[in-house]
């Protein structure tokens, strides 16, 4: 099974596009926080509340004369990019060297080996991959490097949202390096153009063949309701992230479509019950008009055996009328370990990996969306990436879920009581009131 923040492999080169993406969806703050200055390698001066107003500041010119060795630790490298990267890296023979240690595949796994090691004050792993989702998480733990400095000095390179997604109490956690969001496919072979809104995606999925997406139980759903939610413009949380703002007419409008659609058969029943992979093979089966997925999808789609190929193509996520347009970000970013012995190594091989010449590598060679807006630019991308500028257009117009060190207890109030409107077992006014109460009490234990 696809968790919405699990890394995909690399599929074969397959026609349009010749890609098979990453998909590692999470995020972090609605809005960029403004950053405050900071000190080199000490103490944050910026204003912040009291859950990292210590963190320690990465000191950006320590990478200048670093040597000696860095560990990274990060899930499987199931595509191989990371490990030519550190081939690539090694053989400069610059005086650092990267040695590579690679946790199990699944996101959770990922985590718990990250929150052993930071418990532990374990300096075996120098550089993360940190999950979007947990930046707040393990900011607030004082187990990462503020890494402001650095990032602000680089942020004209970058999607605006990727460096949200790194962003909380107005510091930023990580150099954003690899993103995504996701695509509306549709069929050409049933619609002459693609909706505007989520409004007509509804409307025409209810005249063909329907709508399918991910609407069980898990974080894929509140990915997918909240790219309805914030284009409608809800909110979960309070600008402060404190209070609890879900029950509101937004949101309301925005579940009442989904439930709708349920309803009318626009969309299945049976998507109560799809992740990822049950909503791709739905689609591949040529039972839907639409669907929701991130760009993975695609080159599958257009692989030998699917009843799709050569009859679709993708579209960043429409607006909702009244209101604008939303995707949720997804990816990973490069985190420093306060416990790390030689910080300056670890931000001189992240400089390295993250920078435009090697990210145009990464998408050129591996397929897998980055944050640097020059690569989808380049013209020799969009040659061999017809749909990069989508790809770009979807990135940038993509914000983040929830900013909170309790986020995994707010998406859980989502997606269960979200399913159980979509499923029928309770109306979609009181399962935002519900969740509303849940995300309350979450934020109470912090």
């Amino acid at each position: 099974m696809r968790e919405a923040d699990t890394s995909k492999p690399a599929a074969k080169p397959a026609a349009r596009s010749q890609v098979a993406w990453s998909v590692a969806l999470s995020c972090c703050a609605l809005v960029i926080a403004g950053c405050g200055d900071s000190g080199r390698d000490g103490r944050s001066s910026s204003s912040s509340t009291d859950q990292t107003q210590d963190a320690k500041v990465i000191d950006i010119n320590a990478m200048n004369d670093a040597k000696g060795t860095v560990t990274v630790c990060q899930e499987k490298d199931l595509s191989g990019n990371v490990t030519e990267a550190v081939k690539r890296f090694n053989g400069q023979r610059n005086g650092v060297t990267v040695k590579l240690i690679q946790f199990a595949a699944k996101a959770d796994d990922q985590r718990a080996q990250f929150i052993q090691r930071q418990q532990a004050k374990s300096s075996e792993c120098d550089v993360f991959h940190s999950d979007v989702i947990w930046t707040a998480e393990f900011a607030s733990q004082e187990w990462i490097y503020d890494m402001t400095p650095y990032v602000r000095r680089r942020t004209a390179e970058l999607i605006p949202a990727t460096v949200a997604a790194a962003t909380y109490d107005g510091k930023i956690w990580g150099m954003p390096q690899a993103t995504g969001a996701a695509f509306l496919y549709y069929r050409t072979d049933q619609v002459k153009t693609p909706p505007t809104s989520w409004q007509q995606v509804y409307e025409q999925a209810e005249a063909n063949s329907g709508i399918a997406y991910q609407g069980a139980a898990y974080e894929g759903l509140t990915c997918d309701f909240l790219e309805l939610s914030f284009a409608a413009g809800g909110a979960v949380l309070s600008p402060d992230g404190k209070q609890a703002a879900i029950d509101s007419p937004a949101n309301l409008e925005a579940l009442r479509l989904m439930v709708d659609g349920v309803k009318s058969g626009a969309a299945p029943r049976a998507v109560t019950t799809f992740t990822e992979e049950e909503t791709r093979r739905y689609w591949e089966q040529g039972k839907a008009t639409f669907m929701r997925n991130w760009p993975y999808a695609y080159a599958l789609g257009q692989a030998k055996g699917s009843k799709v190929k050569g009859k679709f193509d993708v579209t960043p996520l429409p607006a909702f009328e009244g209101g604008g347009k939303a995707g949720i970000l997804g990816g990973h970013n490069l985190v420093i370990s306060v416990f790390s012995k030689n910080p300056g190594a670890a931000l001189k091989w992240i400089d390295f990996n993250t920078s435009p010449a090697w990210q145009k590598h990464t998408f050129d060679k591996y397929s897998l969306p980055v944050p640097t807006t020059s690569v989808y630019d380049d013209p020799t991308i969009q040659r061999k990436y017809p749909f990069a500028s989508d790809l770009k257009e979807a990135i940038g117009q993509a914000k983040p879920r929830p900013v909170s060190p309790v986020y995994p207890l707010i998406s859980q109030a989502i997606y269960k009581n979200v399913n159980a409107a979509l499923a029928g077992q309770t109306s979609p006014e009181d399962a935002l009131k519900t969740a509303q109460s849940q995300i309350e009490s979450a934020l109470a234990t912090f």
